[in-house]
Parts: structure tokens; C-alpha cells; sequence
């Protein structure tokens, strides 16, 4: 069991250096757990990537029913208000924006505030910079800023 950020999805719809390593660690994930607003995430990101690429639009309708099916196979972290708890500290420790607290938020949330008991996936360097510094075991496939 992992915690993914919305970051180590992406290249599992969209073909990034990442893709491989991200689809056969997702893969090897069979109770593969995410924020409860991942979702929302991962939509707003692919319909962004769609607007600022030519010729995407086309493949929106599949992209989007391949992020909703990988979402709906995932272990949501539904506890919105422990998250905000754990978010609302963790922005003021670590550089973070505000989803990317709250995707930190959930983790320790899932993991019961014990980081070393639960691996974090990311291609964020930051929040996995974060994330390890809060006692996750952190797991990069790539490195986006």
C-alpha cells in the first residue's frame, strides 16, 4: 500500500518518461490510496494539458474516462477536515502550496500520523522533499519541479 500524489498519476494516462516505472509500481499497488480530491486533481490537470496542446481535444473524453476509472480503483483518504488539521501545520513548516499540504495532510492521515509505516509516490520534488522530512519513505519516478 502506497499514498499517490497526483503527480505520480499523470504518467499513468499520459505517456511520460515516467509512465513505465509509474504504471508498473501502480501495478504492483493493489490498494493504491489518494487523496479524496485527487480526482478533481488529475481532471483539472489533463483538461489544462489538452487547452495549451494541439490536437488533444479529440482524446479529452478518453483521457478523462481512463483518470475517473483509475480514481474509482484507488483507496480514497476521506477525512477532509483531518487533512485541513495536518495541512493547516504542515504549510507552516514546509514550502508547500495549498493542494499539495492537503495531499500531505492525507497521507499522514492514512498512515495515522505514522510516516515511516506508509510509502509516498511523487514526481514532485518538493513535496517529496517535504514529504520525506515529515518521515515518509518516498518514492520519485522522475523529477518535476
Amino acid at each position: 500500500m502506497k499514498f499517490w500524489d497526483t503527480s505520480a498519476l499523470l504518467p499513468v494516462l499520459v505517456e511520460e518518461d515516467a509512465t513505465d516505472a509509474a504504471r508498473q509500481l501502480l501495478a504492483a499497488d493493489p490498494q493504491a490510496l489518494i487523496w479524496m480530491l485527487t480526482g478533481v486533481e488529475l481532471l483539472s490537470v489533463l483538461g489544462r494539458l489538452c487547452r495549451q496542446t494541439r490536437g488533444l481535444d479529440d482524446v479529452l473524453p478518453s483521457l478523462r474516462a481512463g483518470a475517473t476509472s483509475l480514481v474509482a480503483r484507488c483507496t480514497r483518504v476521506t477525512d477532509m477536515d483531518g487533512a485541513r488539521r495536518r495541512a493547516e501545520r504542515l504549510v507552516g513548516v514546509h514550502p508547500l502550496a495549498a493542494a499539495d499540504a492537503l495531499q500531505l495532510g492525507a497521507a499522514l492521515v492514512a498512515c495515522d500520523d505514522t510516516p515511516p509505516r506508509l510509502t509516498f509516490v511523487t514526481l514532485d520534488r518538493q513535496l517529496g522533499r517535504s514529504a520525506a522530512l515529515e518521515g515518509f519513505r518516498v518514492v520519485g519516478l522522475g523529477s518535476k519541479q
